[in-house]
């Protein structure tokens, strides 16, 4: 399982692309594919073909209209472990002994 953080967004477009950046949250969330929306970026979680067929549909989405487009993809492989995008903040959150903003 993988969990893949990425930002995807358009260059030349002004300086609010959030039409863009809905666009592709509309995709990520009717694949199925467990995902956390952050201001930064989306953080998918699947297996590494799963999750990256999803950023795939973004950018084929993307550059049908846009002629320049800026993306960031952090990648965390871990054998054998899912339910990472609660876990990990779960896992903080125990050693802090409080719940931490979101």
């Amino acid at each position: 399982m993988v969990l893949l953080e990425f930002s995807m967004s358009p260059l030349g477009k002004g300086e609010s692309v959030g039409k863009y950046v809905a666009r592709s949250l509309d995709i990520i969330d009717k694949s199925g594919v467990a995902y956390r929306l952050n201001p930064m970026g989306t953080v998918l979680e699947g297996e590494w073909e799963e999750v990256f067929s999803v950023v795939q549909q973004c950018y084929e989405r993307m550059k049908k209209d846009c002629n320049r487009i800026s993306c960031t993809i952090k990648v965390d492989y871990r054998k054998g472990h899912s339910g990472r995008l609660k876990s990990k903040v779960a896992s903080v959150e125990k050693k802090l002994k409080r719940s931490v903003r979101q």
